[in-house]
């Protein structure tokens, strides 16, 4: 497990402590306005940040974060620039960051090249919403030789055997789907979710942490328990289409916040 991944993890667990997982788009209006959110979003609370990678096609997205990725598109931003936006801020940001996407940028770029720059730039993770670990083979060996974790998803429809090759393959921590369909804030939580998390939990070591459709403070203070972290994402990239400047920070800092409050013991 990489050492920034491991050590949050651990270091919550001497508090019992859960993790906020915080998401927004990288690029979203443009990458200058990204570098200067990322320090924000740590002071605030959030214990890893997941940068999302722009791209045309974000078919497991809900409408907000298709719309910050088409905003970050029309801004020019690439891979690349977003490698290198992360190696230039990553002396101000002690979190560990994880970068979300699809393959197809990735692939593009190169596997082992990929993996290699977003190390140097001081990416701990990567998460490929359209690569299962059936199809990773590639990536794997690739993402091992640089030391990068590769973080895969489960679903309330994750058979026996898919739980079990996650198990093998994944590193990082495992993101738990908490309900079919896109990403987008949701009304309530699933009833079935703890159940559900027991049964990956008996199968799997890795921290589990619980994403889609958690959108508010109290959403997050009740699936905290059952998970070792939360992930909220399109209500803070809802803020990015709200605001701009200073205005955007203060929101950004107000919502953060009380989310970590929320899922704080």
């Amino acid at each position: 497990m990489n050492n920034r991944i491991q050590q949050r993890f651990n270091d919550l667990k001497k508090t019992n402590g859960k993790a906020l997982v915080t998401f927004i788009t990288a690029g979203d209006p443009d990458l200058a306005t990204t570098a200067a959110i990322l320090p924000l979003l740590a002071a605030a609370g959030a214990d890893i940040i997941e940068l999302g990678i722009p791209f045309s096609d974000p078919m497991a997205d809900g409408p907000t974060i298709q719309r910050s990725s088409e905003r970050a598109l029309a801004a020019g931003v690439t891979l690349e620039a977003v490698l290198t936006m992360v190696r230039s801020i990553r002396e101000q940001v002690a979190v560990p960051i994880v970068l979300m996407g699809y393959s197809n940028p990735v692939y593009s770029y190169g596997w082992q090249r990929f993996a290699n720059d977003a190390v140097a730039a001081g990416v701990d993770g990567l998460l490929l919403v359209d690569l299962p670990p059936e199809e990773a083979d590639e990536l794997l060996p690739a993402a091992q030789a640089a030391g990068l974790e590769i973080i895969f998803l489960l679903t309330p429809t994750s058979d026996t055997e898919r739980i079990k090759r996650v198990s093998r393959c994944g590193g990082g921590f495992l993101y738990y789907v908490t309900v079919t369909g896109v990403t987008g804030a949701r009304q309530v939580v699933s009833t079935s979710l703890e159940n559900e998390l027991q049964t990956v939990r008996a199968a799997i070591k890795l921290p589990i942490v619980a994403g889609f459709g958690i959108s508010t403070p109290e959403q997050a203070a009740q699936v905290a328990p059952a998970a070792d972290g939360v992930v909220v994402g399109s209500a803070i990239v809802k803020l990015f289409e709200q605001f701009q400047g200073d205005q955007l920070q203060t929101e950004l800092s107000k919502l953060v916040a009380s989310l970590k409050s929320a899922i704080t013991p």
